[in-house]
This record gives C-alpha cells, structure tokens and sequence, in this order.
C-alpha cells in the first residue's frame, strides 16, 4: 500500500482505504446513552452522518483530529468551525495558559476583557462597541435584544431556512417551542429583494431588525454570497423604518474578509454577531455594534457566569493578532481554492458532477441527481476510510494550520471516494 508522510510526522497517511476501528468510539456511545438524552444531542451527533463516523475523539493538532480509537483525519469541519488557526495552536494555548495561572472566572472581569474589546473594535469595519458572551446563539439573540430596545418595535425579518442558533425564537427544530416564541419573525428568501420588500411591508411600522446571515449557508442546499442588490435593499429597509441591520457572522467570520464579511458587497450592518472563529475553539462569543445602538445595549439585561472569562479572552486576543500578521483570510481562500480546483477536476474525470457553492474558505460539496445525499454519504464515508473528515451536506472549513500539502493529501483521498460514486452510481 503506497503511503506519504504526513507534514507534522505524527503518522503515515495511507493513500489507500484503511480498515477503521470503532471500538472504543462504540464503548462510550453506550455509556452516554444511559446518562445523555439520545446518547448525544445537536449538531454534534454523529447519527446524522453516515455510518462510521465517530461520535468521540480524543485529540486534534494543526488540521489533523484523532478519534477515541486512534484513527486520524485531514479535519475539513475543524470543530465545525471555531479552530481558525488549527487545534492546539501554541500561541493560543500558551496565552490561555497564562491567563489561567493568574485566573479565569473572577468576581469581575479581567483586564484582557477591555484589551480584547479595542482590538475587536478597531479590526471590525461597523464596530463603536462590543459585547461578550459565550456561543453564537447567545449573540444573535442579545444582538435581537438590542434591535428591539432600541426601536421599542417587535418584528424581525429572518430568511426562511437559515440558521441562527438553538433559542426557542431561531432552533430550527420544533419540540418545545411555542407559537408565542415566533409570534414576531416575518420570512423573506436570502436574495430574493421582492420577499425581502414584501416581508418588510407585512412588518409595517413595527419592524425591530432585519437578520442576514452573512452568505445563504442553509443545510444540504447550495450556499449563495449575497448579492449588492440584495445586502442594499436589506440597508435602505432598515435605514426607511429606523430598524438596526444585523449580520449573523458567527459562521463565516475572519474566513470571508478580516473586517465584516458584507465589506465584500460594500454594506456595513448595525449590530454583528460573532463566534466560533474568534477565539480558536475557546468559548467565546460577541455583538459589535454602531454608536447610535450603545445607549440600548445599556439598557438590555443579559449576562452569564462566565462570559467575562479571562482565558477565553486572552485566547480571543491572541487568535485575532495572529489572524493579522498571517493573512489567515487570504491563506484560507488559496487553500479552499486549491481543494475547490481538485475536486473538480477529480469530478470530471470521474464522470460524477459535483456544484461547489459559497466561498472558497468555507467548501461546500453536493452531487448533481442526488436528492438524498446517497452519493454524497458515500463520498463522505469514502474520504472519511482513507484518513480525511468531510461532510456530505454541511458547509465545511479551512484554517490557516491546512498547507498546500495537507490539500493535496486530501485530494488523493477525494480521489478514490469518487472512483466509489462512480462505481456504485454510474458515471455520464
């Protein structure tokens, strides 16, 4: 079997499928089942993949992830987003480290929470203030709370199928929800400027905000970046009915542009939503927001125990100074670039069209005449059998820890998972 070193020695990395064991990754999902509702809840449930994907891991390291049997990956999902930088960045790590030998949760904040707060500000584009929390529902719901105080008005407009968190107002599940949750949310189509006017018109005099996501990531469906036509009219309603615009950036933030991803269209939101990326995979969450908006965010209460952590903060701080001095969103999009051209040269040559859609940086791979994802299940499980951690129907991630040889390491795995699809499917 022909293998290829990997960059950082940890292993040899096998070009051909290897055997993977799940034996201990069965262990504990029978464990958690008797004490974790459904053995494991949300988006990190492994049972929504395909069959052997693992539920539990034990490490990560730069772009690679070990699961609880030793079985390594390229990591495309890198937590399903928040390692900007690669697991177990040192610098990170060390600056957490630091911040907790002097102290985390204290009876007030650090000072790493001001000093956080004016790099945060200077690099965000819209940015006057800013507020910390600790996930990214928690900052687009405070962020909602801040629209309404403001305008003393109630509707939001939300586009139909995004995805804004898992409070009772955005959870994109149904159990435990009330009417009441959503009594204000009014649904337009993300790019769609006729929905966006007519949902507008239903909110009348009481429009509070218009949420955007930053581009359409909606699951199994082709992202699209939103058009100027469309992030304008989005703008010019807000500014006519006095509503504050929010850009939900708690997925694409610091890979599509390092000030505010609708810098890229020329439109600047009132108030941000911020997470995952912020911190490399430390807690930490935040709503930026204009000037005109800080006398409201004064006046909202929403707080937690642990959002003014020290060492989330300390690594937030040092995350952000490296994502400058690296160029982390130029390195991200060349890196997505450069799995983007393989795949779809592997695709043609394979007979198996793909549509890779949204931003480089954050790849999204989905199979033409596959309504139930069985060929992208398949390729997910191919890839996943020859050391590589993929999605089928969920945007995935790059970070600055992947090189040009990670990818193409990757691309050997791709490879062989589409000669899988087009041995089980048929090629045309």
């Amino acid at each position: 079997m022909q293998r290829i070193i990997d960059r950082q020695g940890f292993r040899m990395l096998p070009v051909a499928a290897q055997a993977l064991s799940n034996r201990q990754d069965a262990r504990w999902r029978q464990r958690a089942a008797k004490v974790l509702p459904g053995g494991m809840t949300g988006h990190l449930n492994a049972a929504a993949l395909p069959a052997g994907y693992p539920q539990f891991f034990e490490r990560g390291q730069g772009c690679r992830v070990w699961d609880v049997d030793g079985n390594a990956y390229i990591d495309f999902m890198c937590s399903w987003g928040p390692n900007l930088l690669g697991h177990h960045h040192p610098q990170v790590d060390a600056a957490a480290r630091r911040q907790q030998a002097l102290g985390d949760c204290l009876n007030g904040p650090t000072p790493r929470l001001v000093e956080l707060a004016e790099r945060f500000v200077a690099r965000s584009a819209h940015a006057d203030w800013v507020l910390f929390q600790k996930n990214g529902t928690d900052a687009t719901t405070v962020s909602l709370m801040v629209a309404r105080a403001a305008s003393g008005k109630r509707k939001v407009l939300v586009a139909a199928r995004a995805y804004h968190g898992s409070d009772p107002w955005c959870t994109p599940v149904s159990a435990g929800v009330t009417p009441e949750d959503r009594a204000h949310l009014i649904r337009y189509g993300y790019n769609d400027v006729a929905s966006l006017d007519a949902a507008a018109d239903a909110a009348g005099n009481d429009l509070a905000a218009i949420v955007c996501a930053a581009f359409k990531h909606d699951l199994g469906v082709d992202q699209a970046l939103p058009t100027p036509a469309f992030a304008r009219r989005a703008r010019e309603l807000c500014d006519k009915a006095g509503a504050a615009l929010i850009l939900d950036e708690v997925r694409a933030g610091y890979r599509v542009h390092a000030s505010g991803s609708w810098e890229t269209v020329g439109v600047r939101p009132d108030l941000s939503a911020w997470s995952k990326s912020i911190a490399n995979g430390y807690a930490l969450a935040a709503v930026t927001g204009i000037d005109a908006l800080r006398k409201a965010a004064t006046r909202i209460y929403s707080t937690g125990s642990f959002w003014c952590g020290g060492v989330a903060m300390a690594a937030g701080l040092a995350t952000l100074e490296i994502a400058e001095t690296a160029d982390v969103v130029s390195h991200v999009r060349r890196m997505g670039q450069r799995l983007r051209d393989g795949i779809e040269a592997q695709a043609a040559r394979h007979g198996t069209p793909v549509r890779q859609t949204g931003p480089a940086a954050l790849p999204l791979i989905l199979f033409d005449d596959d309504p139930g994802c069985d060929k992208g299940a398949l390729f997910a499980t191919e890839a996943l059998r020859h050391g590589v951690y993929m999605h089928p129907r969920h945007n995935m991630f790059l970070s600055l820890a992947h090189t040009g040889q990670d990818i193409d390491l990757a691309l050997h795995a791709t490879d062989a998972a589409f000669a899988a699809v087009a041995a089980r499917f048929g090629a045309r």
